[in-house]
């Protein structure tokens, strides 16, 4: 066994399960115990830190906290209401440092018990959030567990899809995917499948777009391709329904396809998580623990933790190619609570290649735009050196 560090972190997972979470998990817990932490899993969410839901967990113990292929029991309670209860079981079971592994509810969460700390002095532990949900809509990190696998469930459905097709007459696939107001899944989906359309919330469609997209397939089918793929954030607007949208192309449609509707549901949060999520989720998990305890480590006054400076509450996103962490307070400004994502999308530029790529005649510009500055000052050389 590894020399005892007398320190005890627990980790929890909030929210929807998504594919990776496990992997997180697994490898929070066992670095933890390498660290000499004592590890603590916390059951159903923040309702379960104030219930007392808590168990520590061993080397080989079974991580899915459900069974396999397990997730952790998810509630989207926000601990607000418990503060009085999760405060009392922190001290409770001792518990120095928390680690939240979840989507945008653990971002919230973690907001709010760091509002609380002002209150609640046992609140005052360092805290790291793991984003992990298939929307990708966690402000501060470019990817979270469980959207690639998302991703990868969407793709292979619609290609299923689009073959299904394959000899019948001309058909046109309206897909509704998942994400809350996110367009993440449908956009990536939508480059991955070869969609003509993928209307999401982020960009604002109107019925003249509709249009536009209808007669665009129309022209299509009069060439060699027999079938068109329509995909549909499931919150992009309240009134252009999947249904909506169905009966429109089918009205239009007649006479030159016909038309068939998906709504894919939470089959798209995938069975077992794929090589990217297991790694990712690996990867964020022993990140997460490293940077815990280094500020366990650094918050400690005479055995006592007391944390509550902003970067005690950090959250660790992808942000371009690396893993860094953000202090959750300053990632309030970014947040639009309302629709619960981030006020700028880093793939929202990759939204001009769906058009292209279906074959809408559209101005692109895409120059990364750099000014050249002309060398006018000739350099002189030493005779010697030539």
């Amino acid at each position: 066994p590894c020399p005892q560090s007398g320190y005890t972190v627990a980790v929890m997972n909030v929210g929807a399960p998504a594919a990776g979470m496990n992997a997180a998990v697994r490898s929070t817990v066992r670095i933890g115990l390498i660290h000499g932490h004592r590890m603590l899993a916390v059951h159903d969410g923040f309702e379960g830190l104030a219930f007392g839901m808590v168990r520590e967990l061993g080397w080989g113990d079974p991580y899915g906290m459900k069974g396999w292929p397990g997730h952790d029991g998810f509630d989207g309670t926000l601990p607000k209401k418990h503060f009085e209860e999760i405060s009392a079981n922190i001290s409770k079971f001792g518990i120095h440092g928390l680690i939240i592994i979840g989507g945008f509810e653990a971002f919230t969460g973690g907001l709010e018990l760091v509002e609380g700390r002002a209150r609640f002095e046992e609140l005052c532990i360092p805290l790291c959030i793991v984003p992990a949900t298939v929307s990708n809509n966690v402000p501060g990190s470019d990817f979270s567990i469980g959207a690639d696998t998302a991703l990868n469930t969407i793709t292979t459905t619609c290609d299923l899809i689009k073959q299904s097709a394959a000899g019948t007459k001309r058909r046109v696939f309206i897909i509704e995917t998942m994400g809350g107001f996110c367009g993440y899944l449908a956009t990536m989906a939508g480059l991955a499948a070869g969609a003509d359309a993928a209307y999401i919330f982020e960009e604002p469609f109107s019925s003249r777009d509709l249009q536009a997209n209808v007669d665009h397939l129309t022209e299509k089918m009069k060439t060699t391709v027999k079938r068109g793929l329509v995909l549909r954030n499931e919150r992009c607007n309240e009134n252009y329904t999947t249904d909506f949208i169905y009966n429109l192309y089918c009205e239009e449609g007649k006479g030159i396809f016909d038309c068939r509707k998906n709504v894919l549901g939470h089959m798209q949060q995938g069975g077992s998580p794929t090589p990217f999520d297991r790694n990712f989720g690996t990867k964020m998990g022993a990140k997460a623990v490293a940077w815990i305890t280094g500020k366990i480590k650094e918050c400690s006054r005479h055995g006592r933790i007391f944390a509550n400076t902003a970067d005690s509450a950090c959250l660790l996103g992808m942000r371009k190619r690396s893993l860094v962490f953000q202090p959750i307070a300053e990632l309030r400004q970014q947040t639009d609570f309302e629709h619960r994502i981030p006020k700028e999308q880093w793939w929202l530029k990759l939204r001009p290649i769906l058009k292209i790529l279906a074959k809408y005649n559209i101005e692109l510009d895409t120059s990364e735009t750099a000014h050249l500055e002309h060398l006018t000052r000739k350099v002189l050389v030493p005779e010697a050196t030539l």
